[in-house]
């Protein structure tokens, strides 16, 4: 049997007040003067009957579609999955839901053609290169929009990670377990976090008073993880650790060192940036520096939902940023 949808005269009903003042609490109305027990009377009555809005009406009445756009540059890279729990999160206690897309799927120009044009009230672009090209398309579009964990040289609209930081913790890591041969597996040359996180190592290198070991670049896949790590081996005198810009890079940096004969970490030590379950599933598990990837979900939904579509935004999310210690790291063999 089909279960009757549950209504604002439903939930007044029981409650014992006008529809009206049920719409405005469901609705968060700001300037609604009611009694404190009237509320939680309200509130009472919406949990008990699992009362959910009416969103298509909502919008119509309202001329907001209750959905901010997500645009991420791969769903196979599980950062972004963080990323994207800490934006539903937010939303959902906004009242509203996430439209997430990938640059691997439409793009970005055909994701804004389909979401556009009113279907969405926010847009966040998580990885979203510095292209002028792409701005003015977003500015254009009147849609509020805001880059997480990137920035634009020409627009100041981004909540970022600290990055630097991140290096800066795996390199001491390595560095107080005895290593100097210690090698930058970097992100690809065009990326604002791999350029951040590059700019950790070197500083966190100078400041244990080591010279920078070799550093190659690679995306943020496996299979350049892989390559850029048998660039590093090839070398002469090769490095007895790496630190990795992403830990899904790591991965392949892992099978690399295996495919070359060698073991982690007897031979090699490695560290990545980003945490995730799987890598204490690795073999051996992986150490990483742990970021806050929900919470800048979390924290750009916040922002997009409460400053106007011309503010400025330069925000650094600080932390927390921990080390994750396991089996991949360990001093240098003698």
């Amino acid at each position: 049997m089909m279960r009757t949808r549950v209504t604002l005269a439903d939930v007044a009903a029981i409650a014992r007040v006008d529809r009206a003042v049920v719409s405005r609490v469901v609705n968060k109305d700001p300037t609604l003067n009611i009694r404190p027990e009237t509320r939680e009377r309200v509130l009472a009555a919406i949990e008990e009957l699992g009362y959910r809005p009416n969103v298509a009406a909502r919008s119509l009445r309202t001329s907001r579609a209750h959905m901010f756009g997500l645009f991420i540059p791969d769903f196979a890279n599980p950062v972004y999955a963080e990323i994207i729990k800490g934006a539903e999160a937010e939303a959902a206690t906004q009242g509203y839901v996430i439209v997430t897309g990938s640059a691997t799927g439409a793009g970005l120009g055909e994701y804004m053609d389909r979401i556009g044009q009113g279907r969405i009230d926010g847009l966040l672009l998580a990885g979203a290169g510095d292209d002028s090209s792409l701005i003015a398309q977003l500015d254009q579009s009147a849609i509020p929009w805001l880059m997480l964990n990137n920035r634009s040289r020409s627009v100041k609209r981004y909540v970022i990670l600290d990055d630097r930081r991140a290096a800066a913790i795996a390199v001491e890591h390595l560095v107080l377990l005895g290593h100097r041969r210690i090698a930058h597996l970097a992100g690809p040359s065009r990326s604002d976090t791999a350029a951040r996180r590059s700019a950790g190592y070197s500083a966190a290198m100078g400041d244990a008073g080591l010279p920078e070991g070799p550093i190659v670049a690679a995306d943020y896949t496996p299979a350049g993880g892989a390559a850029a790590m048998a660039r590093l081996l090839a070398d002469p005198e090769p490095p007895t650790a790496v630190f990795v810009a992403n830990v899904t890079s790591a991965i392949g940096a892992m099978q690399a060192v295996r495919t070359a004969g060698l073991e982690i970490p007897r031979d090699v030590s490695i560290v990545a940036v980003h945490d995730f379950e799987l890598a204490g599933y690795l073999h051996p598990a992986l150490t990483t520096v742990r970021m806050p990837l929900a919470e800048l979900g979390r924290r750009g939904v916040t922002l997009l939902g409460s400053m106007k579509p011309d503010d400025t935004i330069a925000e650094v999310l600080a932390g927390p940023i921990e080390l994750i210690q396991r089996g991949s790291t360990a001093p240098p063999r003698r």
